[in-house]
């Protein structure tokens, strides 16, 4: 894994000196997301699959993007279908999604700039995506019992908590979770602002009473000590006192998953599930829940309207298990069935393309 500052080399694909091979398109491609201020993310994650592609590309003889028809990528997708990891299991149906849908990207940026004459995968019939209920959600006990599981005599213990606590209270996002500064939690408000979340846009969302304590004696007592060198003002910081990284952190929440021995498994993202559907199951309308989570929509049918903080954070108060105060009268019902299935479905969309 490399560190904070440094760059991981990638290899080169092909005949870096034939200008017009797919890797050099790959690049400009890369280099056009940055100008049209793609998420880095977005950009990694299309980077990674078609890089795929274009290793399989390199291994048949295929180098250019004119050497790519619609009966090649179908024949790749026949290959991702075919395909058996080292526990011999398939690709699944999101997997395959997952990888096919950057190249539909990448060959319409090479159309529109007049790099092939036609677009090979404008066609292109993706798998279709099933919907399915999360694998596992943590019950209020669960999720006690994993919170409880930091050793609380160490520093590391409280910030363990402390990060535990704000991925239940707020269903936040493993990259949210991250990118937090100090100045982004406002204790008096009971507020936690996100900061080009998913989708490069902002909001604030309501965050509950017991992990602000948890974050304030994490901040005042463990964090002054891990702030070495040069403080950027990330809020959670890893032992080496630098901002913790994807990686990291899901096998940090994994293993206290694991040691609470329930019996489920998970990490960042089990905790989003969770907080969404004891919300939900609580009596939070749909609508508090997808400003919460940061959703634009949750399905093509159906727009929510926009909720203000105060609401947010009232139905946040009434609702969360963590501070449950006359849930069956808050709110205004639980969603129906159809809502639910759309919600869940996104949530297990979102932790696929975490993965």
């Amino acid at each position: 894994m490399a560190r904070k500052g440094t760059a991981t080399v990638k290899p080169v694909i092909g005949d870096v000196r034939d200008r017009d091979s797919l890797y050099n398109h790959l690049l400009r491609f890369n280099a056009w997301q940055h100008e049209k201020n793609y998420s880095l993310a977005t950009i990694e994650a299309r980077d990674v699959y078609i890089r795929y592609f274009l290793i399989w590309c390199d291994e048949r003889g295929l180098g250019r993007p004119q050497d790519i028809t619609k009966p090649i990528l179908e024949r790749y997708q026949r290959y991702l279908f075919l395909y058996r990891k080292e526990d011999g299991q398939p690709l699944t149906t999101r997997s395959q999604h997952t990888r096919i849908t950057p190249l539909r990207a990448f060959f319409k940026w090479l159309a529109r700039n007049n790099h092939i004459l036609y677009n090979p995968a404008s066609e292109l019939e993706l798998p279709r995506l099933e919907r399915r209920l999360p694998k596992h959600v943590l019950t209020i006990r669960e999720s006690e019992t994993v919170l409880a599981q930091p050793d609380l005599g160490t520093p590391t213990g409280i910030r363990d908590r402390a990060m535990l606590e704000t991925l239940y209270s707020t269903g936040m996002r493993r990259m949210e979770l991250l990118a937090l500064h100090m100045h982004d939690v406002d204790a008096d408000r009971g507020t936690v602002m996100i900061r080009q979340g998913k989708g490069k846009k902002d909001r604030m969302i309501p965050i509950g009473e017991r992990a602000l304590e948890w974050i304030a004696k994490y901040r005042d007592d463990v964090r002054p000590e891990l702030a070495i060198g040069g403080d950027d003002g990330t809020l959670f910081l890893s032992n080496l006192g630098e901002p913790f990284t994807p990686n990291r952190l899901t096998q940090l929440v994994r293993d206290h998953v694991n040691a609470a021995g329930i019996g489920k498994t998970g990490a960042c993202h089990l905790f989003r599930h969770t907080m969404a559907t004891l919300m939900l199951e609580n009596g939070a309308d749909i609508r508090f829940i997808q400003a919460m989570l940061g959703h634009a929509d949750l399905s093509t049918t159906q727009i929510y309207t926009q909720v203000s903080i105060r609401m947010l954070k009232d139905i946040h108060t009434a609702t969360h298990p963590g501070r449950v105060i006359a849930a069956g009268q808050a709110g205004q019902g639980a969603a129906d069935d159809i809502e639910r299935e759309a919600l869940l479905a996104m949530l297990d969309a979102e932790a696929s393309e975490e993965d």
